[in-house]
């Protein structure tokens, strides 16, 4: 809604305030549409990969590329749209975001090749990385404190249904259709978000110069590419033989993501950061960051970690697998909406602790998953699992941005999504590397390849629920806070 349409609908008896309320919604919704579309495409590959490999004719890693490389890609880019953010207004990176994944999606549809295709989910991630912090951006800056979690809980939908149901979504496609159609399907609805953005979506945001520090973008790649590419390598290996040993990546991307905050606490004092890392200031913001991060290591290793034990330990086909991963899915869903309206009544603390502590019951009942375990008992595993991540997820959110001033939600929006990338690939990797070392050790003394499995997959979960531990502690400190522009000078630095 433009200032011409506000105008109109004042002339016709409406008040400014209902038809700047209308224009939000609109924008925001558009923004949630189109972003739920590009996030389902990070995980809609994995349940693809053995038909890609037959079609393609090619080895499991190099069709692991298709997920590594659009992660990497979302690592890379996630860091710099704080300064795009910045620098350019609404419309103008919605199209280019919303542009970039129709066009990565075309690629991939018409790929002849393996090198095409994964040249077209690059293109794709880029796209996605710039909508993600877009839509939490404009979210932050158009609702008010006091309705922001209804908002959120509408966003928590996109973050963690999305991946959920992706690999439910692929089984399906693929058991009736080829594999291009996992594009061809999406692409009329990414057309079509694209076209009614440019026509419909107007500029919420003001934007101002913000310089470019080239050296900060070129640590970046390095720190966060160099990490995610080390920690996915380490997550597809299963024992294979590398050409540079798997640690070297690791090392340079913590090289590089060192330098990069150092560079950062020299630029920022003087408002030229990429990444303003004085988001961290807030207490309320780093525990929540904290919390996220293992949540997505739990998450994105659940994903990986469910479907292996489903069909190589209980015998489950694709189809199976991912129909029985879309209850919990669709319970995420149901519920964001509402906990975003319990949130905004009742704040962070009675939900996320109880979130915490079904989210850790969850893990450490799953190390006690065998050979013979009831198909239903997984399913209800992994649908309370589902409930409390859907009480974490949305008061994470609105929490930890709504604890920074309004000059610092471009930059908690970026922070937030690089952890979620770093944090869901380094979950993978490290469950799926104890997953194979303790195969490797049960297998040795004997035990059959599906006992091992069985296994190494308990090894994973027992980790995955040590790490939930902290969630728990980190929880009975989470507070909502006081919108910081309103609050006293330094206030924010306690998030008090």
């Amino acid at each position: 809604m433009s200032s011409q349409d506000i105008e109109h609908s004042m002339s016709q008896g409406g008040s400014p305030d209902a038809a700047m309320a209308a224009r939000n919604r609109l924008v925001i919704g558009i923004l949630l549409i189109s972003t739920f579309v590009m996030i389902l495409n990070e995980t809609i590959m994995s349940v693809a990969l053995p038909r890609l490999m037959h079609d393609l004719d090619v080895t499991a890693g190099a069709a692991q590329w298709l997920t590594t490389a659009f992660l990497l890609t979302m690592a890379v880019v996630i860091p710099i749209t704080g300064f795009l953010i910045q620098r350019f207004n609404t419309r103008p990176l919605f199209l280019i975001s919303m542009g970039l994944f129709s066009v990565g999606t075309l690629l991939c549809a018409l790929a002849p090749g393996l090198l095409s295709l994964v040249f077209g989910r690059v293109v794709q991630a880029a796209g996605t990385a710039i909508m993600m912090p877009l839509l939490m951006t404009t979210v932050m800056n158009l609702v008010p404190p006091q309705t922001r979690g209804r908002t959120m809980g509408n966003i928590s939908i996109v973050i963690s249904v999305a991946p959920a149901i992706g690999p439910t979504i692929s089984g399906i496609i693929l058991n009736v259709l080829d594999w291009r159609w996992m594009f061809w399907l999406v692409l009329p609805i990414a057309v079509t978000a694209l076209v009614l953005g440019g026509r419909l979506i107007q500029n919420v945001t003001t934007p101002r110069i913000a310089p470019l520090d080239i050296v900060s973008v070129v640590l970046s790649a390095i720190g966060f590419g160099g990490l995610v590419y080390g920690l996915s390598s380490i997550g597809e290996a299963h024992g294979a033989e590398h050409i540079v040993p798997l640690w070297v990546p690791v090392a340079i991307g913590a090289l590089g993501l060192a330098l990069f905050i150092a560079r950062q606490f020299k630029l920022q004092d003087l408002d030229r950061a990429l990444l303003d890392l004085r988001t961290f200031k807030s207490k309320t913001f780093t525990l929540a960051i904290v919390m996220m991060a293992i949540n997505m290591m739990a998450l994105f290793g659940m994903i990986i970690l469910f479907p292996i034990y489903t069909q190589n330990v209980l015998g489950m086909d694709a189809l199976q697998t991912g129909l029985m991963l879309l209850p919990g899915g669709l319970m995420m869903g149901l519920m964001a909406p509402f906990v975003g309206r319990w949130y905004d009544r009742v704040g962070p603390a009675p939900l996320v602790i109880p979130g915490s502590i079904l989210v850790s019951a969850v893990l450490w009942s799953m190390t006690l998953l065998g050979e013979t375990t009831a198909i239903w008992l997984v399913l209800t595993g992994h649908m309370v699992l589902s409930v409390g991540l859907a009480l974490l997820f949305t008061p994470l959110f609105t929490a930890s941005l709504g604890a920074l001033p309004a000059r610092l939600y471009s930059h908690g929006s970026a922070t937030l999504g690089t952890i979620q990338q770093v944090s869901g690939a380094a979950g993978i990797a490290l469950l799926v590397s104890l997953m194979s070392l303790r195969m490797t050790v049960l297998s040795d003394q004997g035990a059959t390849d599906v006992a091992a499995l069985a296994g190494g997959i308990r090894m994973a979960f027992m980790c995955a629920a040590i790490l939930s531990l902290g969630t728990i502690v980190a929880a009975l400190f989470i507070r909502k806070t006081k919108d910081p522009d309103e609050m006293p000078v330094g206030a924010v630095a306690t998030g008090h």
